[in-house]
């Protein structure tokens, strides 16, 4: 940024930002000129706080003006909330991540804090890698403990997220990947107790109705196929889900039946494996601690 003094005004103004006692000019990298108080930028902006007034008024002879690396879109965004102006109209999460970057240039607490605040409307949320890396670097737990929730449905070890990922501190990283295996990890052992599912993990478990021992391969095959499910997709909303009804493990599970010609009875209750599923879901941690 540069600052020159000048003896006429400067053309092409941003219409919102034309205020009566402006005595500075801001400069886009579109040459759009903002026209600000002084006395604003000083006390909101710790980059300005050494920022002199002019010599005189801006319709007297002489004006401030700073050239900034910033198109018209950012500046008038980070502006609009330093001028009082603000409203939360934000387009996308480049668009914050773009005021951010001038915040931080800045020093400017107030625009930091608005938009923290507007950081986890539905817009930003629909992109949790990205919001949980902005959350992270400026140290917000609680927006980066509902991010890292929202991350839940993806497969971090897809490709098309390595380019966010590659922007998290390896602290920060690992917490995720720890959360996104801890979920799936801890899923597998409580399926694979005999505590809840007698029926499918006792070694020897002996079909209600005849006594005859269960052949439990289904069961097993199901409980593979659901370990895979939660290494793809953390949150497990799959599970216990229309999808997974279409599963042939989990057609082959429900139905599966004793084997006894005069029996036949079902090896599991299918609508009491599924709470049962779904209770341990609802058991595994949901954020980064």
């Amino acid at each position: 940024m540069t600052s020159t003094k000048v003896e006429k005004e400067a053309p092409a103004t941003h219409p919102q930002f034309s205020f009566a006692d402006a005595d500075v000019i801001l400069v886009s990298s579109e040459d759009t000129c903002f026209r600000v108080p002084s006395f604003t930028l000083r006390n909101t902006c710790g980059f300005f706080r050494n920022l002199s007034s002019p010599c005189s008024p801006l319709d007297g002879e002489k004006t401030q003006i700073f050239n900034v690396d910033e198109k018209d879109k950012v500046l008038a965004k980070v502006l609009s909330m330093i001028c009082g102006l603000y409203t939360e109209n934000w387009e996308s999460i480049q668009e914050v991540e773009d005021a951010l970057a001038l915040v931080q240039k800045w020093d400017a607490a107030g625009p930091l804090s608005v938009i923290r605040s507007a950081i986890t409307a539905p817009v930003f949320l629909a992109e949790p890698l990205r919001l949980y890396a902005i959350a992270t670097k400026f140290g917000w737990d609680e927006e980066a403990q509902l991010a890292s929730t929202r991350t839940l449905t993806l497969d971090l070890y897809d490709e098309a997220h390595k380019p966010n990922l590659e922007r998290l501190s390896a602290r920060h990283l690992m917490m995720l990947l720890r959360l996104h295996r801890s979920r799936r990890d801890e899923f597998k052992r409580l399926v694979d107790g005999d505590g809840v599912f007698e029926a499918g993990n006792s070694s020897r478990y002996l079909c209600s109705g005849c006594g005859e021992p269960l052949n439990n391969y289904t069961w097993r095959e199901l409980k593979a196929r659901m370990f895979m499910e939660m290494d793809r997709r953390p949150l497990g909303d799959s599970l216990c889900s229309l999808e997974m009804e279409e599963w042939p493990e989990a057609l082959a599970c429900w139905t599966a039946k004793c084997q006894k010609n005069d029996c036949g009875r079902p090896n599991y209750n299918k609508l009491e494996t599924l709470r049962d599923i779904r209770g341990c879901i609802d058991r595994l941690p949901l954020h980064i601690w």
